[in-house]
């Protein structure tokens, strides 16, 4: 029988954590069961961009992480037969920050979206950052026109945390994730995630609150309303 792991959202940032290594990422390392776990890096949100993943390597070292290698996707010519090899050998895949809908949009282009479900089915075990973590999650927001809020829409991300979520939107009050609330059918919630936190998704959709307090939200009604936070344990 297949166990699958929980899946962590990270919010990007140190936030008023500032701890170095981040123990959140030592956290899902350690999660790994794996001394040193070799990593398989998933940049298609930021374009596969170079200098990105030579900062999060970094970082990912620190924090006890083994060997890091970038599946590289987005390029023309990549080589897709060596990431999805990457991909398989991992001891846990990385999704990286960036622009959610442009990273969806490229792993639909190279037909990669069932690829990676499926390594999540067979147990693989998933982290993100940002972007990231919002392409982890079920689904985001868009609009066709960024100046016309009836224009606003739903599309579906990975669906490997059963969630939805913003990340380090506490600025703006998380206005894009309470539009996306308001286009979901009754009962459903979202979490935002503040800078330097995250949460940790268990299979089935529980979730447990990492470095901090986390705002949730739900669609009562009409209405999105704002409920008690949640609290690390």
């Amino acid at each position: 029988m297949i166990t699958k792991k929980p899946v962590y959202l990270l919010a990007g940032g140190r936030g008023q954590r500032r701890k170095s290594p981040d123990p959140l990422l030592q956290a899902v390392f350690k999660d790994c069961g794996t001394t040193a776990p070799s990593v398989a890096y998933v940049g298609v949100a930021s374009g596969d961009d170079l200098s990105f993943f030579s900062y999060i390597t970094s970082a990912f070292k620190e924090a006890g992480a083994g060997e890091i290698k970038h599946a590289l996707i987005v390029p023309e010519k990549a080589n897709l037969k060596k990431a999805k090899d990457i991909l398989e050998a991992a001891d846990i895949i990385f999704m990286s920050g960036g622009d959610v809908e442009a990273g969806m949009d490229v792993l639909r282009e190279k037909d990669l979206i069932n690829f990676i479900t499926g390594l999540h089915k067979q147990g693989k075990p998933f982290f993100g950052l940002s972007a990231g973590s919002i392409m982890l999650a079920s689904e985001w927001i868009r609009w066709r026109d960024p100046d016309d809020d009836a224009t606003a829409e739903i599309f579906p991300c990975l669906d490997i945390a059963p969630v939805i979520c913003d990340t380090h939107a506490e600025g703006d009050d998380w206005e894009e994730l309470k539009a996306l609330l308001a286009l979901e059918k009754n009962g459903t919630k979202g979490y935002g995630l503040p800078s330097g936190n995250g949460i940790k998704v268990f299979p089935g959709g529980r979730v447990e609150a990492l470095g901090g307090a986390m705002p949730q939200y739900v669609r009562r009604g009409d209405r999105v309303i704002k409920e008690k936070d949640i609290t690390p344990d």
